[in-house]
């Protein structure tokens, strides 16, 4: 189940092997029959740590999702454990649960687990709602960041960069911070770090508070150098259309925890059961776990059609030869084989199911127009003027976030907009959509996303060049440069990381990054001291360039699928001046649609 965890140099299933037991302890903890009622954004995170047969072993006989109202009938049912994060309307939720449970007359017995740790705040609304009194066990699982694949963790927090930019509240930041402190402790100590902008800054003192007081970490290193990017420094990525398969299919269908949930009548498999043909939609996982995926979720999606047709060629052809004729020996072979051809070829299937729905998406007048806009953008054609096709969206009311996010582009790329042109746009928007949009626009200029054209440098104009972030080597198919992830635009925040990977540092760098923020981290800064490094025969491997160093990319404020494949692109390239891995950590995965989302909604 969890061997896609252990794929990297630094082997997650560690991490996901002490929440568990930490979950399971927990539980335990509570004597005879239980079902868990997990907040919604719990569930499948922890289906990662704890699968819902290993829970069934430990007297967990029913879970349930947490909603306001009375619980299902639990007869037979004696405690019931609530799984919740930190948040007043969840309070809310299981208090009411609670009170409809007592007015039953059924005598249960109630505990609280919070991820990844209790506040007062939420301890007193229990207590205001009277229900604190009923919790036999109130306990944390300090769960700060969950493990998706063996080179990538989130910590599915979804309004970092809100709460950051908006509300001016860091306890994400804290949370981020002690989720560093939890890698230190099973990889080693990490002795350099960098970082760029006011959330990195941030978290790189409180990792460095936290490593003054009393730990236990190994005393060898498995991590090499902690990068941290605050969003902020880079708005524009994630606005960008994705154009890598697994981009594409977060664009389209929105990746939730690595799951999509897309139509079962897309999927006709006759070994699916009659409750998985009733269901509306097919839940499909997308992890390392299914090798056919992992080799062509990074690839530009014009590269998947060629890659999926070879497969399905080569596995044809072997499945054919068992009609051969055959000594016993030969057999056996393909019998012992027989079950891994048959989970590719129906991997396959699946692959190419989702290929073809992405393709009749990717080959509409639509999406079209809108790219050849997005790139005419990128490109800096005409940016500081109102855009004709933007106008068109709004008549024929295109989906507000698909406006805003284009307007946020052009915004991004003519370093603000024309004060004229800003007025204009707000104006057909909130004629169009209604008056209520008037706050959702006021956000995203509060956030940095939409502003005027302040007098001074054309900042994206500069750095379009210097870093040279549009590259046109029409190379998708076997790219050269990370730009191939949104076919022309190299990804700043990931331009920025290759050249630290390079260099070493980003003093060559000191005009354009101040360009972009004032607040650096230096990678002469060390969390701890250099004498907790790896053993002297590591050391030596990775001065001669033997072992890759480990770079540790953690985005404050989320991050992209693009920004993912553009990083193991980078690791992946054959350069003896380059011998990188990398791992990658997030507060939320994210595209440019539920960026702009997270940020208009209520606090």
């Amino acid at each position: 189940m969890t061997n896609y965890l252990n794929g990297g140099k630094v082997n997650l299933s560690l991490l996901q092997e002490q929440y568990r037991k930490e979950l399971l302890t927990l539980i335990d903890k509570c004597d005879g029959t239980k079902a868990i009622v997990w907040d919604d954004a719990l569930g499948v995170p922890f289906g990662v740590v704890a699968s819902s047969s290993l829970l069934r072993d430990h007297n967990v006989g029913k879970m349930y999702q947490l909603n306001f109202g009375k619980l299902p009938v639990l007869k037979d049912v004696k405690n019931i454990i609530f799984i919740s994060r930190a948040h007043e309307h969840l309070m809310d939720m299981i208090a009411d649960n609670i009170h409809g449970e007592e007015r039953s007359g059924i005598r249960k017995e109630y505990h609280l687990f919070f991820v990844p740790r209790r506040t007062n705040v939420c301890q007193k609304r229990l207590a205001d709602k009277g229900v604190k009194g009923n919790f036999t066990f109130i306990e944390d699982i300090k769960c700060d960041i969950f493990p998706f694949d063996y080179d990538l963790m989130s910590m599915e927090v979804e309004n970092t960069y809100k709460d950051l930019y908006l509300y001016n509240d860091p306890s994400t930041l804290y949370q981020a911070a002690q989720s560093i402190q939890t890698l230190q402790s099973l990889y080693g100590p990490i002795t350099k770090i960098s970082g760029l902008g006011d959330a990195a800054i941030h978290v790189n003192k409180l990792v460095e508070r936290f490593s003054r007081e009393p730990h236990s970490f190994p005393t060898t290193s498995q991590i090499d150098h902690l990068v941290l990017i605050d969003r902020s420094v880079d708005l524009l990525t994630p606005l960008v259309t994705q154009l890598t398969y697994e981009g594409l299919i977060d664009e389209i269908y929105e990746i939730k925890n690595m799951n999509v949930f897309l139509p079962s009548e897309k999927f006709s498999d006759s070994n699916d059961g009659p409750s998985t043909m009733l269901s509306p939609k097919k839940t499909i996982i997308l992890n390392s776990a299914d090798e056919l995926h992992a080799e062509i979720r990074d690839k530009s999606f014009s590269a998947v059609g060629p890659t999926l047709n070879k497969r399905t060629a080569a596995i044809s052809k072997q499945l054919e030869e068992r009609h051969n004729d055959r000594s016993i020996g030969e057999m056996k072979q393909f019998v012992e084989k027989l079950p891994q051809l048959m989970e590719t070829k129906k991997s396959l299937g699946i692959h190419l199911t989702i290929a073809k729905m992405i393709k009749e998406v990717v080959d509409t007048d639509e999406f079209s127009d809108c790219l050849k806009l997005e790139q005419s953008l990128l490109l800096g054609v005409e940016t500081d003027k109102v855009q004709t096709y933007i106008e068109d969206m709004i008549a024929h009311q295109v989906p507000l976030f698909k406006v805003l996010r284009m307007i946020c582009i052009q915004s991004a790329t003519n370093s603000g907009l024309k004060p004229k042109v800003l007025e204009y746009y707000k104006r057909e928007i909130i004629q169009t959509y209604g008056f209520e949009h008037i706050i959702t626009l006021s956000k995203l200029e509060d956030a940095g996303l939409l502003r005027s054209q302040a007098s001074g440098k054309r900042v994206y104009a500069i750095l379009k060049k210097t870093l040279k972030l549009i590259v046109e080597d029409g190379s998708e198919t076997l790219p050269k440069d990370i730009s191939y992830v949104h076919s022309i635009y190299a990804p700043l925040s990931i331009r920025l990381v290759e050249h630290l990977v390079r260099a070493g540092s980003w003093r060559g760098l000191t005009d354009d990054l101040t360009l972009l923020t004032n607040k650096l981290v230096h990678p002469q800064q060390a969390i701890i001291n250099n004498q907790s490094r790896r053993t002297s025969i590591g050391s030596q491997a990775s001065s001669l360039n033997e072992n890759p160093k480990v770079f540790l990319v953690f985005f404050l404020g989320g991050c992209t699928f693009s920004e993912i494949a553009a990083l193991r692109f980078l690791a992946s390239q054959e350069d003896p001046n380059n011998n990188v891995e990398f791992v990658i950590a997030t507060t939320k995965l994210i595209n440019g649609t539920t960026f702009l989302q997270s940020l208009s909604k209520d606090p």
